[in-house]
């Protein structure tokens, strides 16, 4: 098996009523996590790069670390880059081995969007990877990625199909409330499922991403404040309007924030707990394991996609 494209993924997300996971990888603990989660569900699997792991860990290690889990596990596994700002990231991304990219020029006009997300897709489409572009501004934080409350701004449904049809993207992240980082609202948590539907009728069978859809899930919250961390407030996405999103036209749902809690949880607990220890394998073998529970949850409760391979 080798690395795979998202296109065949995506058509029968579609037509199946389910999302698939697309999980932010740092190192070789997350990565290990990840895959052998999805190979435990049989479900198949995106791994993202942003442009602060490349950074962090080198493009040359993660690509090396995803080729062994592919081996290892024999996943249809598809490797994205997560927030391109640039022609220059995408296009190192695409010459080196990525098989999707995603070029977010929502900080640019809609005209200068258009024209940045074609050049990216007219060069991608040449090798081979497809591309995701990006409509619409999330709220919050993710690496260099900062966009306050008041500069977010959701998808306008009447620009999504000459947006697509003059880029040719082959995904579109939309943004209907969802937000980066693990404060994600201030009350109710709340999507705009309105936005999506509409979008949906405007591109029929059109794979569209959520970004910014991690859970927060409270038990790692509570478990990182009882441990010495300080997050009061954390509030993600709902894990059952993330499986509604993934019933209607939402391919791919991105998640990132709560591996970082999960790992982080487990750390701090482990720490804690045997304040002896200084040993990386002991530390790091239950935050592996916590983030392979934490993915098969999110496969099974809320994606739908296991047993889809």
């Amino acid at each position: 098996m080798s690395i795979v494209t998202t296109t065949q993924m995506f058509k029968k997300a579609y037509e199946g009523g389910y999302a698939i996971g697309a999980f932010n990888v740092n190192n070789m603990e997350i990565i290990q996590g990840i895959t052998e989660a999805a190979m435990e569900v049989k479900a198949p699997l995106i791994l993202q790069v942003s442009a602060g792991a490349r950074k962090y860990a080198k493009h040359v290690y993660l690509m090396k670390l995803i080729e062994a889990a592919i081996e290892d596990t024999g996943l249809p596994i598809a490797v994205h880059l997560d927030h391109g700002e640039d022609f220059e990231i995408c296009k190192a991304c695409i010459d080196g081995g990525f098989s999707s990219v995603m070029i977010d020029g929502s900080k640019h006009s809609f005209e200068d969007n258009i024209a940045l997300t074609k050049q990216v897709v007219d060069y991608a489409h040449s090798k081979g990877v497809v591309v995701e572009g990006e409509l619409g501004k999330l709220a919050g934080i993710e690496d260099n990625i900062q966009v306050s409350d008041e500069d977010a701004a959701f998808t306008d449904p009447a620009e999504v199909e000459e947006f697509v049809e003059k880029t040719g993207v082959d995904s579109l992240a939309i943004a209907i409330g969802t937000s980066h980082g693990a404060f994600k609202f201030k009350g109710e948590p709340r999507l705009r499922f309105d936005i999506l539907e509409e979008v949906q009728r405007r591109l029929p069978n059109f794979p569209i991403v959520l970004h910014g859809a991690s859970s927060v899930i409270p038990e790692y919250v509570d478990m990182i404040n009882a441990n010495g961390g300080k997050m009061p407030g954390a509030k993600g996405v709902p894990e059952d309007m993330l499986r509604q999103a993934a019933k209607l036209a939402v391919c791919k749902i991105n998640i990132d924030s709560d591996l970082r809690l999960a790992m982080t949880a487990s750390i701090r607990k482990h720490f804690n707990d045997n304040p002896e220890h200084f040993d990386p394998r002991q530390y790091l073998s239950p935050a592996r394991s916590a983030i392979k529970e934490l993915v098969k949850n999110k496969i099974i409760n809320v994606l739908g996609c296991d047993n889809k391979i």
